[in-house]
């Protein structure tokens, strides 16, 4: 690389709030990085080319990490379609083109595992790509992260930029959101066994705290009557949490490998720090390494939560697809690998948000 990347460089993190971008500000500032821009949704809307544009020459970042885009899990994708590609388009393309246009020196954009073909073979090869078509309850997040991966390749063959996409597998961590029509798997099943294990104990007090804090969505947030316990109970048991099981959507067979997200903002800075496109190509796999079922996930939070119930699924929901697993030999080739423990990391996941409930 003809640049370098140290502790005075002027850093821009677009995304800095979310689950992702939380992250990496965080290891920035704990591994001594100091000149860092970041601005809140109310501040500059990514998805206005004038303003990001204009945001660009003003500051002049020399480096850029994009970790803002609109997830969620599949009823999210299903439901917002629009919504999806149009915001994850618009924030890529104004991001990447504006890094260009005022000579970012080099640029980590993030794809996601979701988009490999819904038919590739396991575990998912980057060379895979765009063999086949995506799966359909994530399409319009695949299209818009696939249109930004190859943005980023096609300004590097013309342009002679340094723009490098990591592709990481479904991600958890604190930082999430636990809105149960939105989150993704791990945040929403976590609140879950830890509503069932307070009901197990009546600790209403620990519901409805939760119930304050976090969002239902459904519609059902302005119904909740937090001061009828049987009205709370009934809401519950219609979100698939009882005393005596919970309820999680498909048929619980799918595979998933999970990261966490300490992890990936580890990588980024990694291969931020050390390694070119030249040297990587555009596209790096950044995963665990391993999967689980989605009923082995749920019987390991089961055991964390300590929740005595069954766990049932619900096969009126679709599982999308069967296996999501990357090769991840080309990442560790280049000197990086994942650290924490997924067994751990959910652990800390599950305690982060029991004590953050008990101390509000």
């Amino acid at each position: 690389m003809d640049y370098k990347f140290n502790k005075d460089s002027k850093i821009f993190v677009a995304g800095h709030r979310g689950l992702v971008g939380s992250a990496v500000l965080s290891l920035l500032r704990e591994r001594g990085y100091h000149n860092l821009v970041y601005l809140g949704k109310e501040e500059l809307d990514l998805r206005n080319q004038h303003d990001v544009d204009n945001f660009f020459k003003k500051e002049k970042p020399e480096f850029v990490f994009i970790a803002a885009a609109k997830v969620g899990g599949i009823l999210a994708n299903k439901t917002y379609k629009a919504e999806f590609i149009y915001d994850n388009l618009s924030i890529s393309l104004n991001l990447i083109n504006s890094a260009y246009r005022v000579g970012v020196k080099k640029l980590i954009n993030l794809g996601s595992s979701c988009i490999f073909p819904a038919e590739a073979p396991q575990p998912l090869k980057e060379e895979y790509l765009l063999t086949g078509k995506p799966e359909p309850t994530n399409e319009p997040y695949a299209i818009a992260k696939i249109a930004s991966l190859k943005l980023c390749q096609f300004y590097n063959e013309q342009y002679g930029t340094d723009f490098l996409t990591l592709m990481p597998p479904n991600l958890y961590g604190i930082n999430d959101k636990f809105n149960l029509e939105t989150a993704h798997f791990i945040p929403a099943i976590v609140r879950k066994f830890a509503i069932g294990k307070a009901l197990l104990e009546n600790d209403f007090n620990f519901i409805k705290k939760d119930l304050e804090m976090n969002p239902i969505g459904f519609g059902w947030d302005d119904k909740v009557d937090l001061n009828n316990n049987d009205a709370i109970e009934s809401l519950l048991e219609k979100l698939g949490i009882t005393r005596t099981y919970i309820k999680l959507w498909g048929s619980g067979k799918p595979r998933r490998e999970f990261l966490a997200v300490e992890d990936l903002a580890d990588a980024m800075l990694h291969f931020m720090e050390n390694i070119s496109f030249k040297d990587s190509g555009e596209l790096i796999n950044t995963g665990y390494g391993k999967d689980y079922t989605i009923f082995e996930i749920a019987q390991l939070l089961k055991e964390i939560a300590e929740f005595k119930g069954e766990v049932l699924f619900d096969n009126s929901f679709p599982d999308g697809v069967y296996q999501k697993l990357l090769d991840t030999s080309k990442a560790e080739k280049l000197g990086w690998k994942p650290k924490i423990k997924f067994e751990d990391g959910l652990q800390r996941l599950y305690l982060s948000f029991i004590n953050k409930l008990e101390t509000e």
